[in-house]
């Protein structure tokens, strides 16, 4: 007759082999990291294999399995595939800008390129910062989810009707929009609209 301590070792040898499978199994799915050749543009390109992905409904889902790792590496991550790929500065670039609101009720909603959207406050805070790969001028990002941030494209705080004056509900030091105009360096020779 078994008495409750043989019981208890043995339920406790038991969860030890199904804890062991457990890992095993988790293992075994584990896809073999890869170099993918896809590297995403300082101005929100993506390219594969030196190509520019031109469908707009591919580069979204591409998106939508991205990841960023502690050490500041960016990933593509399925189920059955985990690539390395390049990021040259932010992985999305902020589009459009709506404001609603008035006072200190007033909200700013971003939208990146890959229509992402996200509201300016404490779980999506914009921050001054350098790019990533080197450069004189602080530029404006905005953290869109684990990681990801996206970079305000200069159009979009310098319109040809500028929005009304806002309270910025979040952690940020930027205080209204005439302040994060000024902190918005102007492109130096450069041809493009995302920066």
């Amino acid at each position: 007759m078994m008495n409750d301590q043989d019981t208890h070792a043995g339920g406790a040898a038991d969860s030890g082999r199904a804890a062991a499978h457990d890992r095993a199994f988790k293992e075994l799915r584990q896809p073999t990291p890869q170099e993918f050749d896809i590297r995403i543009a300082a101005d929100g390109s993506w390219y594969h294999e030196g190509g520019l992905i031109g469908r707009p409904a591919l580069v979204k889902l591409f998106s939508t399995v991205l990841r960023r790792e502690a050490d500041g590496s960016y990933w593509l991550v399925t189920p059955v595939e985990r690539g390395r790929i390049e990021v040259e500065d932010a992985p999305f670039i902020i589009t459009a800008l709506a404001v609603s609101g008035a006072g200190e009720a007033q909200q700013l909603t971003f939208r990146t390129n890959v229509d992402d959207e996200v509201h300016l406050g404490p779980g999506h805070p914009l921050a001054m910062r350098m790019p990533s790969q080197g450069g004189e001028d602080l530029r404006p990002y905005i953290m869109v989810r684990d990681g990801l941030e996206a970079l305000v494209a200069r159009p979009v705080v310098l319109p040809d009707r500028p929005p009304p004056e806002f309270i910025a509900a979040s952690t940020s030091r930027i205080a209204s929009i005439d302040a994060l105009r000024k902190a918005t360096p102007a492109p130096k020779a450069c041809a493009r609209t995302c920066c």
